[in-house]
């Protein structure tokens, strides 16, 4: 699943800003051929900041796959340290060798932890750390674990961007015989102005989406920032 973080403003407490974009991505991973389009917010208040973002998966009919998150940074200090909390889940429909389809849920899962975040003094790069505990519902066993970093780059005076997120959590996979699950998506874009931007990212996954082992999707996609 698709996870694209709004990192270059990550954690900028007091400014006035905010951020909203909209992708498209087409996936050429093994099995996959299918756009992706994402909604995704970053907005700063006087006590932290809220996050959220919407990704939905479409084949020739419309929407097959639903998905999102939204989290909150609690801060009122100085010190780069917030408190996190977070929220995901969603719905996902496939088709069996009979065309028929199938749907499962991806269930809630509710996390809570902190972030410790150093950005440069100019914003031109920037890294986050965050450690959580991960209640995942329904879940053979609901009480796990994630730790992610994201990270972001500019160069060219902010005409490329580097940016991504690398999550690790322990969940419960009786099925593939695992615990543990990795997935880490970094973003490459050519902005053409402050609006547009064109480039992609590559889906690196071990253990994620009912496949055992790892397994890289790469993507070309097109960004509009709003």
């Amino acid at each position: 699943m698709k996870k694209v973080i709004i990192v270059s403003i990550l954690l900028v407490a007091g400014l006035k800003l905010f951020s909203q974009n909209l992708q498209l991505h087409y996936d050429f991973g093994e099995g996959r051929h299918y756009i992706t389009s994402t909604i995704e917010r970053f907005a700063p208040d006087l006590l932290g900041s809220t996050y959220y973002f919407v990704d939905f998966n479409y084949d020739k009919n419309g929407p097959t796959e639903a998905y999102w998150e939204i989290s909150r940074e609690l801060k009122k200090w100085d010190a780069p340290l917030t408190v996190h909390i977070e929220y995901n889940g969603g719905l996902h429909t496939n088709l069996n060798a009979d065309d028929d389809r199938i749907s499962f849920q991806i269930n809630n899962a509710y996390l809570a932890g902190g972030t410790y975040t150093w950005n440069a003094d100019d914003f031109s790069k920037g890294i986050s750390f965050t450690a959580m505990y991960k209640y995942i519902q329904g879940n053979p066993s609901p009480h796990n674990y994630q730790v992610t970093t994201v990270w972001y780059l500019n160069l060219l005076k902010g005409k490329i961007s580097l940016s991504g997120f690398a999550d690790f959590w322990h969940e419960e996979q009786a099925a593939m015989g695992t615990s543990f699950i990795f997935l880490s998506e970094p973003q490459f874009w050519f902005n053409l102005n402050r609006s547009f931007s064109v480039g992609g990212e590559v889906e690196l996954g071990y253990n994620f989406a009912g496949v055992k082992g790892f397994k890289a999707c790469p993507t070309l996609g097109a960004k509009w920032t709003m």
